[in-house]
């Protein structure tokens, strides 16, 4: 076979496997996406609690590179301090081992048993994708299919690196490596930082041991590189955040280069003073068990110092004075961060929580407009206005941000809240375009002197005071999707219906007895109007709600 042919398999058989992973771990947030979320929500600052959160999350989404980059969109949108993060990226360097451990176990006994299994899973998977019918079957399908399909291509590359390794002196080379320390920990850092993800870059070097082609001394440099290399994505990523997010990307780096520094001059004195050690042939499990020991033992070393670790990165990015207070809009854009995409459950989440603050600002809106009909405050209508502008950037905002959640491997229950989320956004930006049109209103009875009776003012405020309590029922039922606060948002849009046909006739009968004029009527009659649509948003929001439970 030749090289290039050779080069086409491996390559073909690092597809599979990245496609494996991929499928895998998608599965794997789909089955367990809503603990992970439950369980990194209720985190508090204990180290434990933070580093098997760390080791969860990596262990579903297959990369410590992912949790990272998610980590930083978490302390970005405020979801985690910075000292909660410090032990989530703890668990994240063990939990990226996982994978490793997979591999090893997987080709414990020999490759064409393992391929067997590999095979077999696939089978399995296919079939029960074609007869199931229940989604969460589907999905467990999904999972043992991208296992399959890993392991497929970990043997194929395995195989291709076998078919040339007689061709050429392979081991010398990696002999070469082994004895340039540096050299080896800036290869493991390259390749990593190509492939995104230290799991994938690990089962390679996996793959090239269970040819026998890389000695200890090798593998273990290489393997400090890879540590350092899953650290550089989410640096990249941190860019324009705010400083703790900064210095949650910072932490990371800082954990793998102090663990590269103390496990590279320790293992340099131990092969120096054991030859035979350092140039035997490190089989696949051999590198499961180093990478485990070294993430393992830097979270042990570092655990205590937590604060200190902190602290440090305190010092080194420092916040130039108090942060400039942010507008709505601003929190919006910071709390959706791209980021959180990693995590479907989470960026679900996240987006209900958006939906529900700008649900509130539209509410602050509708208020204020209220207010300034009965007071008649031109300075009410003005901030109106600009509340207007908000809930219209800020619709822009999640929308783009529920498009891009809409894309990503959802549960069919997801799917359902995405879409309700994208109609309950509508129904928000139209309630605020009713409270503009009653400042205008409001604008108009200034302008041209225009008054109500007192029987006209008592009326308003009475159907003001039900409309406003629709529109807090539906915020709070979408909140915490309350069918109690569903069904009273309704019945009060009911009531607003029935009062609403009630003071148009008592109008009507005020003007045919001249008792107002009908300038005012015709004002007063458009409030009314806009008032009832306020309630049938309010209704319709509910009813999202409504069709969740």
């Amino acid at each position: 076979m030749n090289y290039c042919s050779t080069i086409v398999i491996f390559f073909g058989g690092l597809g599979m496997f990245l496609y494996g992973m991929n499928r895998m771990a998608e599965g794997m947030q789909k089955l367990t996406g809503a603990f992970v979320k439950n369980f990194l929500e209720a985190l508090s600052d204990k180290k434990a609690m933070a580093i098997l959160a760390g080791v969860l999350i990596t262990a579903i989404i297959q990369s410590s590179t992912g949790t990272t980059i998610m980590v930083v969109g978490f302390v970005n949108a405020g979801i985690l301090s910075l000292i909660q993060s410090v032990g989530v990226i703890m668990g994240a360097n063990i939990g990226t081992t996982v994978t490793g451990w997979l591999v090893s176990l997987f080709t414990l006994r020999n490759l064409q048993y393992g391929y067997l299994i590999a095979s077999f899973l696939v089978g399995i998977a296919a079939f029960m994708m074609m007869f199931l019918k229940t989604e969460k079957k589907k999905v467990a399908a999904d999972v043992i299919f991208g296992a399959g399909i890993l392991f497929l291509g970990l043997f194929t590359m395995t195989n291709a690196i076998g078919q040339v390794k007689e061709q050429g002196d392979y081991v010398q080379k990696f002999l070469y490596l082994g004895n340039r320390p540096f050299l080896a920990i800036i290869a493991g850092i390259f390749v990593t930082l190509i492939l995104q993800s230290s799991s994938v870059s690990i089962g390679i070097l996996q793959c090239f041991a269970l040819n026998g082609l890389v000695n200890w001394k090798t593998a273990v440099f290489i393997i400090l590189g890879q540590n350092i290399g899953t650290c550089m994505p989410a640096l990249i990523s941190s860019a324009g955040t705010q400083v703790n997010a900064k210095r949650s990307a910072m932490i990371h780096l800082f954990f793998n280069v102090f663990g590269t520094i103390v496990f590279g001059f320790g293992m340099a004195i131990v092969f120096a003073r054991n030859a035979g050690f350092a140039n035997g042939t490190i089989s696949s499990a051999g590198i499961a068990a180093f990478h485990s020991g070294f993430n393992i033992v830097v979270a042990f070393l570092l655990a205590p110092f937590t604060k200190l670790v902190a602290s440090f990165s305190d010092i080194v990015l420092k916040s130039h004075g108090l942060e400039e207070a942010e507008d709505d809009v601003e929190l919006a854009s910071r709390h959706l961060d791209k980021r959180i995409l990693e995590s479907p459950s989470f960026a679900v989440a996240e987006a209900v929580q958006e939906v529900v603050h700008m649900g509130e600002v539209a509410y602050e809106s509708v208020k204020l407009a209220f207010d300034a009909i009965i007071s008649r405050d031109a300075r009410k209508v003005k901030i109106v206005f600009e509340k207007e502008d908000t809930i219209d950037k800020m619709t822009d905002v999640i929308s783009d941000y529920l498009v891009k959640i809409s894309a990503l491997p959802l549960t069919e229950e997801q799917h359902t809240s995405i879409t309700n989320l994208f109609y309950t956004v509508s129904n928000f930006e139209r309630m605020g375009d009713h409270a503009e049109n009653l400042a205008e209103l409001c604008n108009y009875m200034i302008e041209n002197n225009i008054q109500f009776s007192e029987p006209a003012y008592k009326e308003l405020e009475g159907i003001m005071e039900i409309v406003t309590n629709s529109f807090i029922y539906s915020i709070r039922a979408r909140r915490d999707l309350s069918k109690e606060s569903a069904d009273r948002a309704r019945q009060y849009e009911d009531l607003v219906d029935s009062i609403e046909d009630e003071l148009r006739n008592k109008h009507m009968k005020r003007l045919a007895n001249e008792l107002c004029k009908p300038t005012s009527g015709v004002v007063f009659l458009d409030i009314l109007s806009n008032l009832e649509r306020i309630s049938d948003h309010a209704d319709n929001v509910a009813g999202y709600v409504l069709n969740e439970i």
